[in-house]
C-alpha cells in the first residue's frame, strides 16, 4: 500500500513525492526512464504491509530491465497468480513483483484477472508505452492532468502534488453543478478544469515517442449478465462461502489487521469470519458522539466486541471537534462531499492507526445488496402504473415532506425516463435551486450514468433496481464513501480494506436477481440470512444506525455559527454562491424542514475553495 506518483514529460522530484508521504512513511523511491526523447518519471510512497523487506521497494523493475511498475493497493489472489508463473524468478513475496510479471507474461489484459484494490502505473520500454489502471470498484483513486499541447502527463494518488506542479487550477462551474445535485463529482469530473480522476474498471494508455500521447479510456472491468436461476437457500449458502473467502483472502498482511466496528451487522459479520482465523483477539476501533445521540454506536459496538472476543476501543466526540476538523477533512479528501460521515471517520482512523497499519471495514453492503431506501422507491413505482403515479404526483408533489428521504421518493413519482428519475432520488439540489444558489443550468447530469449503463451492459437486468444498485456500486460508492475512506484512512498511514466489496463476492450477488436481494419492506436479504448463521440474535435484531455525524441536530442548535462562516461577504465563497439563497436554506432547517446534507455540502465547497483560494473560472450572471 503506497501513494504513486508519475509523470511524461513534466518535472518532478522528493518535494511532490513528500506531498503524499502520509500515504507510505516507509520507504521512497524515484526512477527516470528516457523512451525515444519522452521522459518518464515514476515515484512511490511506500506503507510496508507485505514482504516489509527492500525486496518490496518500488519503482519496481524487472530483471530484463524492460519494465517498470508503481502501485498502490493491495491484490488478495496474488499468490495464486504466483503459481502460473513459474519460467520467472522472484526475489521477494510482495504483490508487487507478482503484479509485475503476471502483466509482463499477460499483457495489459491480465488486469483483468486481479482480485483486489488498485491504481497503478505499468511501464513497457520496449513496446514504448506506459499504461495506468484503476481498480473495477474505484476502491483506490488516482487522478491525473494531460496538456495535449506540451504532450505532459501528471498522475497521482492525491490531487495535492498535481496542483504543486501545475500551479494555480480554476473551478468548473458544470463540476459544480454536478457536485450540488449528486453530493459528488462523478469520475472523470473533479472540480478542478485541469485535472481527472480514471474511472473505476478502466485503463488508459499513453504511447511514448509519438505525437498522439494519450487514448480515450478503456473499460477492463466485468459487465452484468443475466441472472442465474438458483433457489434462495443455494444462494446463502454460496454468499456464505463467498463471504467468508472474501475475508480470509484480504486477511493476508505481514502486519496486524483490526476492525473498524459500528453497531450494525456489517462490521459484525466482517470481524466474526476475521477473528475466526486469528490466533489472538483482533483489536476493534469505533467512534460515538458526547451527550445523548441516535447516531451513537459505541454500546452496541461494545456489545459486539465482548461477544465476538474482540478488543474494544472507543473514543467520543463533540460539535467542537466536529468544528475543529472539518476545513482540515476537506484538505485531506480533497473534494467537498455531503456525506457527514467523513468527520466521525477523521477520528476513528486516528484512534486505529495507533494500534494497527491495516483494518477491515463492513463498508459497501448497501449499493450491491439493495440496503438503502431509494431501492425500495423503485419497488414500489415499478408496482404502479404510470397514469395513477402521474395523478400521485399531481396530489403529493406540492407537499414540503419534513423527511429528505420521503420528499426524493416523491420527487421520483410519474418520471418515465430510468436515469433520470434515478438521479432525482439522489439530488441535494435541484436543478431550480442549483441555478439559484450558482447561476448555473443546462448541465447534463445523467452522461456519467448513460456511460456506465452502457458498458456494464445494464439492460441485460430484468429490473430497474438492479441496474441502480449495479450503477451506484461504481459511482455513488466510488467516488463518495471510498474516496473520503481512503483519503483520510491513508492520511493516518492506515490501510483500509473493504471485503464486502471483493470481486468475487460482488460478481457472485450481481449474478443473483434482485429478488434474493431485495423485496418490498425487505433489504440485504441474503446478506441477512447468512448474518443468522454466524452471529447471535442480540446483534442481528438491533436498530439499524448509519454511519453518521448527528449534523441535523448540531446545525439547528446552532444556526448564527453557520451563519458567520457561509454568509461571510469577503469569503471567496461568496463569489460563486447567492448567499441571500445558503441564508434561506439555513433558515429552513431552524423550521423543521431537513437541510442537513446540503449545509454540509456548502460548508464542505466553502472551505475547499478557502484551502485553495481560487476565483470562479467563468461564473454566469445571476
Amino acid at each position: 500500500m503506497c501513494g504513486i506518483l508519475g509523470s511524461v514529460n513534466f518535472h518532478l522530484g522528493l518535494k511532490e513525492l513528500d506531498l503524499i508521504k502520509h500515504r507510505g512513511p516507509d520507504d521512497f523511491g524515484i526512477e527516470t526512464f528516457d523512451v525515444l526523447g519522452d521522459k518518464v518519471i515514476l515515484g512511490q510512497r511506500r506503507l510496508s504491509i507485505q514482504d516489509l523487506s527492500p525486496a518490496g521497494h518500488q519503482p519496481m523493475k524487472s530483471q530484463c530491465g524492460e519494465y517498470a511498475i508503481i502501485f498502490n493497493g493491495e491484490i488478495y489472489n496474488h499468490l495464486e497468480l504466483r503459481k502460473n508463473l513459474d519460467n520467472y524468478t522472484f526475489i521477494g513475496h510482495s504483490d508487487t513483483e507478482t503484479i509485475l510479471y503476471h502483466l509482463i507474461e499477460n499483457g495489459t489484459s491480465g488486469i483483468k484477472e486481479l482480485n483486489g484494490i488498485f491504481a497503478l502505473a505499468f511501464l513497457e520500454l520496449k513496446n514504448r508505452k506506459l499504461t495506468l489502471f484503476r481498480d473495477p470498484i474505484g476502491i483506490k483513486p488516482l487522478y491525473f492532468n494531460f496538456d495535449n499541447i506540451t504532450n505532459s502527463l501528471i498522475f497521482s494518488s492525491e490531487i495535492r502534488p498535481i496542483k504543486s506542479l501545475k500551479g494555480e487550477l480554476s473551478i468548473s462551474m458544470e463540476s459544480l453543478g454536478s457536485l450540488l445535485k449528486l453530493r459528488y463529482n462523478p469520475s472523470p469530473k473533479t472540480l478542478f478544469n485541469e485535472i481527472e480522476k480514471l474511472k473505476p474498471g478502466h485503463m488508459i494508455e499513453f504511447k511514448l515517442g509519438e505525437s498522439e500521447l494519450v487514448k480515450n479510456q478503456r473499460y477492463f472491468g466485468n459487465t452484468l449478465t443475466k441472472a442465474r436461476k438458483i433457489s434462495i437457500e443455494k444462494s446463502v449458502q454460496e454468499y456464505g462461502l463467498h463471504f467468508e473467502s472474501a475475508v480470509k483472502r484480504q486477511l493476508l498482511s505481514d502486519v496486524p489487521v483490526g476492525i473498524l466496528l459500528s453497531g450494525g451487522i456489517d462490521s459484525a459479520m466482517v470481524a466474526s469470519i476475521a477473528q475466526k482465523y486469528s490466533n489472538e483477539p483482533l483489536k476493534a476501533f469505533t467512534i460515538g458522539f458526547e451527550g445523548e445521540h441516535s447516531e451513537d454506536e459505541i454500546e452496541d459496538a461494545a456489545e459486539t466486541a465482548r461477544i465476538l472476543g474482540l478488543e474494544h476501543q472507543f473514543r467520543k466526540i463533540s460539535f467542537s471537534d466536529f468544528l475543529q476538523i472539518f476545513k482540515k477533512c476537506i484538505e485531506i479528501v480533497e473534494e467537498p462531499l455531503a456525506t457527514s460521515s467523513m468527520i466521525p471517520m477523521y477520528f476513528l482512523s486516528e484512534l486505529a492507526s495507533e494500534y494497527v497499519k491495516v483494518v477491515l471495514t463492513g463498508q459497501g453492503a448497501d449499493e450491491p445488496l439493495g440496503g438503502y431506501p431509494r431501492y425500495q422507491s423503485e419497488l414500489i413505482l415499478d408496482r404502479v402504473p404510470m397514469p395513477f403515479q402521474k395523478l400521485a404526483k399531481n396530489i403529493f408533489g406540492s407537499f414540503n415532506f419534513k423527511n429528505d428521504r420521503i420528499s426524493r421518493g416523491i420527487a421520483t413519482i410519474g418520471i418515465e425516463n430510468e436515469i433520470q428519475r434515478f438521479l432525482t432520488n439522489y439530488q441535494v439540489f435541484n436543478e431550480s435551486e442549483i441555478e439559484k444558489l450558482i447561476g448555473v443550468k443546462g448541465i447534463n447530469y445523467a452522461d456519467s450514468f448513460e456511460y456506465y449503463y452502457k458498458v456494464l451492459g445494464c439492460k441485460s437486468k430484468q429490473h430497474p433496481v438492479e441496474r441502480m444498485m449495479a450503477l451506484d456500486t461504481r459511482m455513488n460508492l466510488s467516488d463518495d464513501l471510498l474516496n473520503y475512506t481512503d483519503k483520510i484512512t491513508m492520511n493516518f498511514a492506515l490501510e483500509c480494506r473493504v471485503p464486502i466489496l471483493d470481486l468475487e463476492l460482488v460478481n457472485f450477488i450481481e449474478s443473483l436477481d434482485y429478488t434474493k436481494r431485495l423485496g418490498l419492506g425487505k433489504t440485504k436479504i441474503i446478506h441477512k440470512a447468512y448474518a443468522d448463521k454466524i452471529l447471535p440474535n442480540k446483534i442481528i435484531n438491533r436498530k439499524k444506525r448509519d454511519f453518521r455525524s448527528p449534523t441535523s441536530l448540531w446545525f439547528r442548535e446552532n444556526p448564527e455559527l453557520i451563519k458567520s462562516i457561509l454568509l461571510n461577504p469577503n469569503a471567496i465563497f461568496s463569489d460563486f454562491f447567492n448567499l441571500n439563497e445558503v441564508n434561506k436554506l439555513i433558515d429552513q432547517h431552524q423550521n423543521k424542514f431537513p437541510k442537513e446534507k446540503q449545509i454540509f455540502l456548502l460548508l464542505g465547497i466553502y472551505f475547499f475553495l478557502e484551502i485553495h483560494q481560487t476565483k470562479p473560472h467563468k461564473l454566469k450572471s445571476r
